[in-house]
Parts: structure tokens; sequence; C-alpha cells
């Protein structure tokens, strides 16, 4: 018996629309580069407010104290971040991920701290009738110690001598140079990294994937302490030293808890708009550490795959994100220092916006798409060919002395 044969005019292939968060995320056909890019102009609107002398960020307000627009931006950046690393750390070894990871991070983080130290900072102390000589002999806060301070990602020294302090708005605020104050995060971005790495070393993201959302509940367990006596958790557990430890690397394991269960997860509007007023509920009652967080994750990388089609080349091979985010502190504090936040909120975030894309614009094209170029060289072959190599060379036989 032969089967039917299709009605006339009707459709054969359907395309079927995605019902996982992981199908419908698939490969580069997301607007997650767009949503990083947001995201990271969002942060220079944050910043904006104390380094232009425009009062707090009425954000603080709005969420009673919870969180800045900065800060949620931040947040979900590490949501995304935690998505797409674990999702990386599912192929590969550890050597190569952990390779990759430093190519993306630090080659363009060291160009900054240069920068900084040796071409912005001179410029501006020559540019009021200084000598150079006398500009490396500031002390403290020596222009070489900026960089040899901060180079580990670790920032031990944020300005330089007294640049900053008496001539812009936020150095009057803080009484303290402040030359970059955006790459505090980065430390706790590579710990993540260095986390995920960890797992892959025993297996846990592909064998064992349950003990990710088991760390993920340590993890809101701590954030829970924290609300209820902040320096509980830091004294018992010096290593989750700092501020915003625990929040962010929960929120970056909750991305990764997404990434392991993708196929899992359903991806709905009416998830996804729950996502958002459970966010904004939370975010204005209260809750947002806990319930806001997890709410933010999914909603974040939601619109990565709810965003129309027409967006979806936006950084998918140009991702500017990562230099706008290194440059626009910077950028806003010289801006500051010439004087241009006199001219209104508005022109002065536009500007430090137009400029911030221009440095961006060439540290993607300058260091970053060249250092990822690397991702194959070196370790970048990975842990088992080199592996191979060491025991190729022991197998050897020794041409014995004579």
């Amino acid at each position: 018996m032969s089967a039917a044969a299709p009605e006339r005019g009707a459709n054969v292939l359907v395309e079927s629309k995605p019902t996982s968060l992981g199908a419908a995320l698939h490969g580069r056909s997301n607007s997650l580069g767009v949503v990083r890019l947001v995201l990271a102009l969002l942060v220079i609107v944050d910043h904006a407010f104390p380094l232009g002398g425009f009062g707090i960020d009425p954000v603080w307000e709005l969420t009673r104290g919870q969180a800045s627009l900065g800060l949620l931006a931040v947040g979900g950046f590490f949501a995304i971040s935690g998505y797409l690393i674990a999702k990386s750390g599912l192929s590969g070894d550890v050597l190569q991920f952990l390779w990759r990871r430093f190519l993306r991070i630090f080659p363009a983080f060291w160009v900054v701290l240069l920068l900084t130290s040796l071409v912005v900072a001179p410029i501006l102390w020559v540019s009021r009738d200084r000598d150079l000589a006398s500009y490396f002999a500031i002390r403290p806060d020596a222009p070489l110690g900026y960089l040899t301070e901060n180079w580990t990602l670790h920032i031990g020294q944020y300005g330089i001598g007294e640049f900053f302090i008496d001539s812009t708005p936020y150095g009057e605020a803080v009484n303290r140079s402040v030359m970059n104050g955006s790459l505090w995060t980065l430390a706790y971005e590579w710990s993540c990294y260095l986390l995920i790495g960890v797992l892959m070393m025993f297996g846990v993201l592909v064998r064992a994937r349950i003990l990710v959302p088991i760390i993920t509940g340590l993890l809101i367990l701590l954030q829970l302490a924290e609300l209820v006596e902040p320096q509980a958790v830091q004294t018992i557990f010096p290593m989750l030293a700092g501020e915003y430890r625990v929040s962010l690397t929960l929120t970056f394991m909750v991305g990764a808890c997404l990434a392991l269960y993708s196929r899992s997860i359903p991806f709905d509007d009416r998830l996804g708009l729950l996502s958002a007023l459970v966010l904004l509920g939370s975010l204005r009652l209260g809750g947002f550490a806990i319930v806001g967080v997890v709410a933010g994750a999914y909603f974040v990388i939601y619109l990565g795959a709810r965003l129309p089609a027409s967006l979806q080349w936006i950084g998918s091979r140009n991702d500017y994100s990562y230099g706008i985010y290194i440059y626009g502190f910077l950028v806003q504090q010289v801006t500051a220092y010439l004087g241009w936040y006199r001219w209104g909120y508005v022109p002065y975030v536009l500007i430090a916006v137009l400029l911030t894309c221009g440095f961006a614009w060439l540290s993607w094209h300058g260091i970053e798409k060249r250092a990822m170029a690397l991702k194959s060289w070196g370790p970048g072959r990975g842990l088992g060919f080199w592996l191979d190599r060491f025991r190729l060379a022991r197998s050897r036989p020794r041409t014995p002395l004579t």
C-alpha cells in the first residue's frame, strides 16, 4: 500500500518554530551580539551621571537601592557570558578553552592600560605646560605602577597621581584619581572562566552537568547570607571577597545553567514576558538579588533569540561591545576633564558614545580580532596535541654520548 500523496498546493515543507532556548539560539542565528552592544552602551549612559556631575542614576531610586542601570547592564553581560562560555566549554579541551578566553580578554586589556599610562595621561600632563620627565616621577600612584599593579586584571591602582581629582566632577566627589573605573569587573569574569575550566577538567559539563545547578544553588544561599549579614560570607570564604563577586558569579552561573539545559528550557514568548515582569517587579518591590537575577538572565538570553532576524548581523562578526566597555569610562573622564560635561547630560553622553565607539572599532580591528586569530596557535592546538608530542618525545631512543 503506497503512502497518500500530499494535496495539491499544500506546503510540503513547513518551517517549525523553535520550542527550546537552545534551538532558538543555534549557531550564529541570534541577536546576542546586539544585546551585548546595547548593554555596553547602557554602561556609558549610567556612568554619565557620576562622571559628568549630574547626580545619582535615577534607577537607584526606582529600584530602592538594589541596582543601578550600569549594574543591570553588567549583570546582563555576565548572564550572556555564562551562557556562551558554558556552551564553549562543551566542546574542545580545557587548554584550548583557557587559551581562547585569555586571547579574548587580556591583549585588549593590556593595550588600554598602556594607552592610559603612556599616551593619554602624558598628553594631558604636558598640555598643562609640564615636562614629560616630571610625569614619570609622579609619586604615589606612579604611571608605571598603573601597569604593574593592574596587569593581572586585579585592579590594585585605579589612578595616576592626582589626575582628575580636582579637574572632574567624579574626582571631586570621591577625592581620588580614577582613570578607568569599569575595569574591576574583568577579574570577576576571568574567575568565572576559570571556574568553567575546572568543571571541564573534571568532565562535569559533559558527564555530571547536574553539579552546575547545584553550584548555582549554593551561590543563591551565599547571596541570601550576604543580604542578611553582608560581611559574613567574605569572613568565612575570603576567596569570595568583593562587593559583587557572589552576585556576578551567580548571574554567570545562571547563564551557564541555561546553556547546559538549553534543549530542555522552553523558548516561549509568554515565558519571556513573565521573566520581564518578574525582573521589573523584583527591582521595584524587592528580591532582585535572588529572583530578579534568575528572571533577568533568562530575559536577556530570550531577547537574543527573539529580536528580529534583521539584527542578527550586528556583533556576529565584529564584536565591539568589549572595546566599548573597556574604553567608555576613560573617554568619559577625559571629556569631563576637558569640561564638555558643561554642555549638558545628553551632549556629554552622545560625545562619549561616539568617541568610545571609535576606540572600540580600533580595538577590535587592531587588537582583539588579531589576537583571536591566534586561537589555534600554540596552546590553542589543545591538550591532547601537546600530550601526544610529549609522549612521542619520550618514546624516541636517546643517542648515547661517545
